[in-house]
């Protein structure tokens, strides 16, 4: 099977179920910005971090993936079996924020972005997530869509920034707290 097919050369592409839709469709937009998000958090996987935030990382990169499918899919004529979101997906987040917020000082501002490069890749795929967030809640207006998968992505935003916490406190990486300016 080769890689190009040149189905979508002129601006469409295909659903799981044969659905031609054009390539802007929120659907389309909303399983890139999962691929994107994948990525980024592929890279964060990349670092040099503790092994088990490393095989976390790998279940989200597996959840991500389901995602993706199920956005791919065309609710009225995808038949085919997908795999699905369960709630124990939801929970390892929400446990293993519960674990790191156990180790991390309390927050008692907003804080800036950065300070190690392995927090600033933590930033951005948080920033992706929040975007595919939005993405999926403005599908969900107009379409059929798994409500655990905004669910997901809202706990996995959350699980991101206390990550970039945890993972700035393991590398001794300053944490800059913004000071508004009034």
């Amino acid at each position: 099977m080769k890689i190009y097919t040149k189905t979508g050369d002129k601006g469409q592409t295909s659903l799981i179920g044969g659905a031609r839709v054009p390539k802007y469709h929120l659907r389309i937009e909303g399983y890139g910005t999962i691929d994107e998000l994948n990525s980024w958090v592929g890279l964060i996987r990349d670092q040099n971090i503790p092994q088990d935030l490393i095989n976390v990382l790998l279940e989200v990169q597996d959840r991500l993936f389901t995602i993706g499918s199920l956005l791919a899919s065309d609710p009225e004529k995808g038949k085919m079996k997908l795999p699905e979101l369960v709630d124990s997906d939801i929970q390892l987040l929400e446990n293993e924020m519960d674990r790191m917020e156990n180790s991390l000082p309390p927050l008692k501002s907003f804080v800036l972005p950065g300070g190690h490069q392995t927090v600033s890749y933590i930033h951005i795929a948080r920033c992706v997530c929040r975007r595919a967030e939005r993405l999926v809640v403005h599908l969900s207006a107009e379409n059929e869509v798994d409500t655990k998968i905004s669910i997901y992505l809202n706990r996995l935003s959350d699980y991101l920034f206390m990550l970039s916490r945890y993972v700035a406190q393991e590398l001794k990486a300053p944490e800059t707290p913004w000071k508004p300016r009034m």
